[in-house]
């Protein structure tokens, strides 16, 4: 999956739109929930020898925020890397294209659909 095909996935499924924070930055992305402005998805582009991939160039990339126990998990699938320039116990980075590569779709969006979960308004309980 690509980076416009997810970001699509993610307005059509929560109706948020991006936001851009970093004014030097137009190619980053950040996707919040409407509540509590906590992210849920960071999009960037990032050099692949940053992600310690081999080749030249620049690879699209989204970070995730998961539960811990999730991340082992992902980190052994294709595609899912340990967090670029977010906390490695909470995130994790996904490959993002067409790529042999990249992560699997099915497994990126139930990532996404957990790290919008995980990072949405907690509901007090009655006492």
């Amino acid at each position: 999956m690509n980076r416009e095909e997810l970001e699509k996935y993610i307005c059509e499924q929560y109706g948020i739109e991006a936001d851009h924070p970093f004014p030097n930055d137009a190619d980053s992305a950040v996707f919040r929930h409407p509540e509590n402005k906590k992210w849920f998805a960071l999009f960037m582009c990032v050099k692949r020898k940053s992600l310690a991939l081999a080749g030249e160039g620049e690879a699209e990339i989204v970070n995730l925020k998961l539960p811990t126990l999730m991340l082992d998990s992902l980190l052994g699938e294709s595609g899912f890397l340990p967090a670029y320039h977010m906390n490695k116990l909470h995130w994790i980075t996904a490959l993002l294209g067409d790529r042999s590569e990249d992560a699997d779709d099915q497994s990126l969006l139930a990532a996404l659909d957990m790290s919008y979960d995980l990072t949405a308004q907690k509901r007090r309980r009655r006492e």
